[in-house]
């Protein structure tokens, strides 16, 4: 079979959302139930541009598992290397909606997220060499056997094609943001792009300014840095010296869960297509933007024409 030309390895779970905005979970009474997870979204937002997509990650053997299988099947994601762990639940996920800027969430990932129970025995070491994009995030570092068998995948890539880190630093699951900065440096020299947001260039490099958490990311050996500012928008810096500044696209925000992913499976899109930068940092905002109108994450991803039409642009094809 060909190569995916993305390749994501992380989280997935189910995400109930409230069905009524601006209460507590306290005060909701009825949810909406879809896929979720920061690796699971960015692999169905690139599938929404016609993107051969794979996810690695694992479930539990229940039907909260089975209904992510069929999720993923219906957006066009290979789910063959989504396995089950017959002892732990799969993780659900609630958030609160306090537009335009609140949105709590509430992680239900107990004993253990079956997503952390990845094992570099089991990894497919020729397809994530083969990849045109190999994705990994920083949750997968956070507990063994995923963070070994993430620092293995990258070992076995050894830079080649693109290979993203994306920074996702939920501190709930570490210990320190110490502990976390030290296995972000040990993946970080296997990285050609790191994407996240000020915070999360904090716990990869100890920086919080934007040009110099960049410049630090190069100095890890990142080629493409890529700054989320929030409302000042997005910086993108080559190591070449080439950087750009986009300004986010207004919106009326609905849950701004899920943008960050839109932006991801975007920017994946972008660069396999050979975009100029400021061209794929402009798509990848467009595209977070649709799906902070949306209640949803997975399924608000929009296809190309949704974010060109945003945009005021004409389709192309990648």
């Amino acid at each position: 079979m060909p190569a995916d030309e993305v390749l994501t390895m992380g989280r997935i779970g189910v995400d109930l959302y409230p069905q009524q905005i601006g209460v507590s979970l306290r005060e909701v009474r009825t949810f909406a139930k879809f896929l979720g997870g920061s690796a699971s979204n960015v692999a169905v937002a690139a599938a929404r541009y016609g993107r051969r997509t794979a996810l690695i990650t694992r479930t539990g053997a229940d039907p909260f598992g089975e209904f992510l299988h069929d999720a993923l099947h219906g957006f066009g994601v290979d789910d063959r290397f989504v396995t089950p762990v017959a002892t732990l639940p799969t993780p659900v996920t609630f958030c609160e909606i306090f537009p335009p800027d609140d949105f709590p969430l509430y992680f239900y990932r107990f004993p253990k997220a079956p997503d952390l129970e990845i094992n570099e025995s089991e990894l497919d070491l020729d397809a994530i060499r083969a990849a045109g994009i190999f994705w990994i995030t920083g949750t997968g570092l956070s507990q063994e056997p995923s963070r070994s068998a993430t620092l293995a995948a990258l070992r076995a890539r050894d830079r080649a094609g693109t290979t993203v880190f994306d920074l996702d630093y939920r501190p709930m699951f570490w210990e320190s943001r110490e502990t976390a900065r030290r296995w972000y440096a040990e993946a970080l020299p296997y990285a050609t792009v790191a994407v996240g947001n000020l915070d999360e260039a904090d716990t990869a490099v100890g920086v919080r300014t934007p040009a110099e958490a960049a410049d630090a990311l190069h100095a890890a050996g990142v080629e493409l840095a890529v700054i989320k500012q929030g409302p000042k928008g997005v910086l993108a810096s080559r190591k070449n010296g080439e950087r750009v500044e986009v300004p986010p696209v207004p919106v009326d925000v609905v849950n701004g869960l899920g943008a960050g992913d839109a932006f991801g499976g975007a920017l994946c899109h972008g660069l396999l297509a050979g975009w100029e930068l400021g061209a794929t940092m402009r798509f990848a905002n467009a595209a977070g933007a649709i799906v902070a109108s949306r209640l949803s994450c997975a399924d608000a991803m929009p296809t190309e024409a949704e974010v060109r039409t945003l945009l005021g642009e004409e389709v192309r094809s990648a």
